[in-house]
């Protein structure tokens, strides 16, 4: 049996698996036929984990029990209480990355053997061991993490491109933006400079959105605070409104019964595309900002970009678009499908990596997205000043790498030393993100300044630090060991959640069909009203009674028939 090596795009808003055959990237349908699988984790009142389509559905009807946008909080201490039960964010991407290998496996009849796995360029060194612990979770071997905009590149196939390329790829998910500045040169793809904002994402735009609409609301129709169902049903007809409004100049929003606290009202909204571009300026003044900073690190101009690249399912809205060729004076490229490329391009890593012949050769470098260092401290007489930040790997520094620095003592008879791992660019560590600690023993005493520690940072094409010391005048060395870093788990943490994660009842694959139709059915009855509402109503009784006698053939053709109406009376975008 052959090994099965994939490339995965674990994303903000939706995931997807893919698969290099012949030479080609290829994404992989889900268990539904669909090519993206919503990021979406619900459990039912009975305890029931849904995943995907499904859960994403039941974010209109049943928001308190369902979570999305979750690897926002990737690597931190965050917990989300669904259902009766509590869930970290890498446990939640676990449930999701669970439901792209059932699937993948599924398809193929053999169990992934490797996977690339891809994270924002921005993501730091936890979120990026967060990931790993997600993957391992869900029982995938992490061959290698990748960056999002680096993938993207390679499935563009610049890198088969004879002349001498700089490209800028602007990577705009659900939840996160970055830019990278690469270059390729003789099958060499090289990142120069990598920028980004580990908050600003598609949903952002739709935020803005809502925050429009509850304006418009207040003023033009008294409405105040809406119920949490009130709340939802409003976000998912602006996330609706948002995809029209990139293909049409108006819209309007229908929300019959919405929940507010004062009772129930039926209201009506027009939007124009300039209200929600309006809307929509203090994001693409941010989006500016990382653009420019990471020209500005790569010590490039505008006018030096060949090409530039747009990805993610964002990049389709007109004034994302408009933003880039004004900021780059050229038409961006679009030759893939913004919500692929990165998986794709994972893939292709991957198959790179197994030495396959049908992708070519070519050599793909990488930077660190944030310079690391430790925190320091300077004496003058009596006159003592903590919390200095001391760089040991600049960002930008290609990878992998490793860098060493020296410190001594700054006290008499000075035997330990705390040390403590910060990530960014304030030069007060207490600007900065911590990374960890770790007390060390066994310096010798002596005058102030005399004994001298080398601090060596090994930063690998993971992304993942390590970090040894040693103390010179003995030769000790010890090697870095994070204690109580918020959102990291332990060896026992990840036992213990892996076996939790067992304990939860899924509903079974061939099942899903059947209950994505009816959420779906749901979150569109609640906002219909008239005959449409009527007719849904007595397509999805007939579904349920199919499901209620389990005759397979009845089930298939109700749901059938359920699915046909709801693609006549869904809004379109």
């Amino acid at each position: 049996m052959s090994e099965l090596h994939v490339g995965i795009d674990l994303g903000t808003t939706y995931s997807l698996v893919s698969v290099v055959e012949d030479g080609e990237p290829r994404v992989i349908k889900n268990g539904l036929g669909e090519l993206l699988t919503p990021s979406a984790v619900h459990v039912s009142e009975d305890g029931v984990v849904l995943v995907g389509s499904a859960a994403r559905a039941k974010a209109v009807t049943a928001p308190h029990r369902t979570v999305l946008s979750f690897k926002r909080d990737m690597g931190t201490a965050r917990r989300f209480e669904l259902g009766g039960k509590s869930f970290t964010p890498e446990e939640l991407s676990a449930l999701v990355l669970q439901g792209l290998k059932q699937d993948v496996e599924a398809e193929f009849g053999r169990p992934i053997s490797e996977a690339v796995v891809t994270v924002p360029a921005y993501f730091g060194e936890l979120q990026r061991r967060a990931t790993r612990t997600a993957c391992e979770l869900a029982g995938i071997p992490v061959e290698r993490i990748i960056n999002e905009p680096t993938a993207a590149a390679l499935a563009y196939g610049l890198h088969e491109n004879q002349r001498e390329l700089c490209a800028a790829v602007l990577d705009l998910g659900g939840g996160t933006f970055d830019v990278t500045i690469l270059e390729i040169m003789e099958g060499v793809v090289e990142i120069q400079a990598s920028a980004g904002d580990l908050r600003l994402g598609g949903d952002d735009f739709a935020s803005s959105l809502v925050e429009r609409c509850q304006l418009l609301l207040d003023r033009n129709h008294g409405i105040g605070d809406l119920t949490d169902i009130g709340r939802a049903r409003l976000g998912e007809a602006c996330e609706l409104a948002k995809r029209r409004l990139s293909f049409e100049e108006q819209t309007r929003i229908a929300l019959p019964a919405l929940a507010t606290v004062a009772g129930p009202r039926d209201v009506e909204l027009a939007l124009s595309r300039a209200d929600f571009e309006e809307a929509c300026l203090p994001l693409l003044s941010r989006m500016t900002r990382v653009v420019e900073r990471a020209l500005r690190d790569a010590g490039r101009e505008p006018r030096q970009i060949d090409e530039v690249l747009l990805v993610g399912g964002a990049t389709r809205t007109p004034c994302v678009v408009r933003l880039a060729s004004q900021l780059f004076s050229r038409l961006p490229l679009r030759v893939l499908p913004p919500d692929e490329a990165v998986a794709m391009g994972a893939a292709i890593q991957v198959a790179l990596k197994k030495g396959d012949s049908a992708v070519g050769d070519f050599v793909v470098t990488d930077i660190a997205p944030f310079t690391l260092g430790v925190a320091s401290g300077n004496r003058r007489g009596a006159a003592l000043v903590h919390g200095l930040f001391s760089p040991i790997i600049e960002r930008g520094t290609v990878l992998p790498a490793s860098r060493v620095e020296q410190f001594a003592t700054i006290a008499d008879d000075q035997t330990r030393l705390l040390l403590e791992v910060y990530q960014g660019e304030h030069s007060l560590c207490a600007q900065n993100q911590k990374l960890g600690q770790y007390e060390l023993d066994g310096i010798p005493p002596g005058p102030a300044g005399t004994q001298v520690i080398d601090v060596r940072f090994t930063y690998d094409m993971n992304g993942v630090l390590d970090v040894d010391t040693t103390i010179r005048s003995t030769g000790e060395t010890a090697e870095f060991t994070i204690e109580s870093v918020p959102g990291r788990l332990s060896k026992k943490e990840i036992d213990e959640a892996r076996a939790r994660l067992k304990r939860l009842k899924f509903h079974p694959r061939e099942a899903l069909p059947n209950v994505t139709a009816l959420a779906r059915a749901d979150a569109l009855y609640v906002e219909l009203t008239g005959e449409n509402r009527v007719v849904l109503g007595a397509h999805i009784n007939q579904m349920r009674l199919a499901l209620e006698q389990q005759g397979t053939s009845d089930i298939s053709a109700a749901r059938e028939r359920l699915l046909r109406l709801l693609s006549e009376l869904a809004p379109r975008g």
